[in-house]
């Protein structure tokens, strides 16, 4: 695969296996606004923008994953949630609790500037980390692929989360894949 197909892929088997959820994916569409607006902070304040990246988005997108997504068998896409698991290339839900998460009754700058720094060292290595871990296990290209998914998810979350709102107010609570199986024809889903 070429390197964009490779992204295109990742960001398939992402969706399709882990964005199920409407409520889920309201708060990707959430999570994806905090991640750009910290985007921009990052050279004007970076403090703010580590705030925003991981107390503000990154919690309410793995809250997301945690408390909204089935892990039932995966009647679209004909999956167990072990197979999924298995497949995922970045940090699947296991890999996800080791990243933690800190709090503290504690807000005085001091203590907010050193924890907003620890937390951009800890969101840059963590994506550093995973990638030189899939040069070793996959090669060095699906490595960067992955690392550029994760870089570029929020404006891709934004282009394909921005109706969940809608859909939810509709009542229709989990996504049936049809749109993007339709978008798609030459990518089938994964036999368990």
């Amino acid at each position: 695969m070429t390197f964009l197909e490779e992204l295109h892929q990742q960001r398939w088997d992402d969706h399709r296996y882990y964005h199920h959820s409407r409520i889920n994916q309201l708060l990707h569409l959430v999570s994806a606004t905090c991640f750009l607006a910290s985007y921009v902070l990052v050279f004007v304040n970076p403090v703010a923008a580590v705030m925003a990246a991981w107390p503000l988005a990154m919690i309410v997108r793995q809250i997301g994953h945690f408390f909204f997504e089935p892990k039932t068998y995966d009647e679209v896409n004909q999956a167990t949630h072990e197979y999924k698991e298995s497949v995922k290339v970045g940090y699947n839900l296991r890999r996800k609790v080791v990243l933690g998460f800190f709090s503290s009754d504690e807000v005085a700058r001091g203590f907010v500037y050193n924890l907003s720094i620890l937390w951009l060292i800890i969101g840059i290595g963590a994506v550093v980390f995973r990638s030189v871990q899939l040069f070793f296990l996959m090669g060095l290209r699906p490595g960067i692929v992955w690392a550029t998914k994760i870089l570029t998810d929020p404006f891709h979350d934004w282009k394909i989360y921005h109706k969940a709102p809608y859909f939810i107010r509709k009542g229709e609570m989990y996504d049936d894949m049809k749109e993007w199986y339709r978008a798609t024809p030459t990518q089938q889903p994964a036999k368990a």
